[in-house]
């Protein structure tokens, strides 16, 4: 029997670094099935994803802190992660698109996680979560209470266990404090090519400009709206003969694939940051 689990790293560009690592791996009897790298020129750093196969009853926590002089040598930042479906916490307002992809993803096994709860703003979308078998939990958020419905937001996180919160179409800004405390674990779906048509009615300005692409891109959250680190970008092309309600419909086309492709690549431990930008291993 064997165990397998990821090892996801970066640092400063040197030599050396790839014989400590599988150094380090073979002294403890595991056997490499896959390693992706990718050297940064522009910021001289090296990043790296290790798909590894250990012997049976092997501690994942204890490996990492026996990794620790290694990391610090090189000046790492590293993760070993257990290959098992990462635990996922949707939260939406009104649409459901992006949500009943994600749900009919999850079923079919593609996904790469598996979803826990579903939060939402409002209660549209109760009988969408209940008819899959999820708990729904109704967050009201007013002007008065935003600070407390973060909170509660982040409670619930810790109650789920959950490893990533996917922002399907939730249509509320969160707070810096509440943006950093997910930094690097919040995936955000935005209605185009950042930055362009922001605000309401996006497809109502993409009509009025004439467009000829519609566009939708998955970024983690930051405290900057809409400017986090890109993981996908989805396109389709259209012509002059789409008003803005069939570019409302092939948007959201654009939006659920851009946004399923972002969370399993992530959930896959695929996606490395990389300052404002990201490495996507394929």
């Amino acid at each position: 029997m064997t165990d397998t689990f990821t090892l996801t790293l970066s640092c400063p560009n040197r030599t050396g670094i790839v014989r400590a690592v599988s150094g380090y791996l073979f002294e403890r009897g595991c056997d490499i099935g896959e390693h992706r790298q990718f050297d940064d020129s522009v910021r001289d750093r090296v990043f790296m994803r290790t798909q590894v196969t250990a012997p049976d009853g092997t501690d994942l926590e204890k490996m990492s802190r026996e990794f620790a002089p290694v990391a610090a040598e090189f000046q790492m930042t590293y993760e070993f992660t257990a290959n098992s479906n990462a635990r996922i916490l949707v939260m939406v307002s009104k649409l459901g698109h992006c949500l009943n992809d994600l749900i009919y993803r999850w079923r079919a096994g593609s996904l790469g996680a598996d979803i826990v709860a579903v939060v939402s703003n409002h209660q549209d979308l109760h009988p969408m979560a209940e008819s899959a078998g999820l708990p729904f939990v109704h967050v009201p958020v007013t002007p008065d209470a935003k600070e407390a419905a973060e909170a509660r937001l982040l409670q619930l996180v810790d109650e789920y266990d959950a490893d990533l919160v996917v922002l399907a179409r939730y249509m509320q800004i969160l707070s810096d404090e509440t943006s950093k405390a997910l930094y690097g674990r919040a995936i955000n779906i935005h209605h185009s090519f950042l930055p362009g048509f922001k605000g309401a009615k996006p497809y109502h300005q993409a009509y009025d400009r004439g467009v000829k692409l519609v566009g939708a891109t998955a970024h983690y959250v930051t405290s900057d709206l809409d400017e986090g680190p890109i993981i996908e970008q989805e396109v389709i092309r259209i012509d002059h003969t789409y008003d803005a309600r069939a570019l409302q419909t092939v948007g959201r086309d654009a939006e659920a694939l851009a946004l399923s492709r972002a969370v399993r690549w992530h959930c896959e431990r695929r996606v490395l940051l990389n300052g404002q930008s990201t490495v996507v291993f394929p």
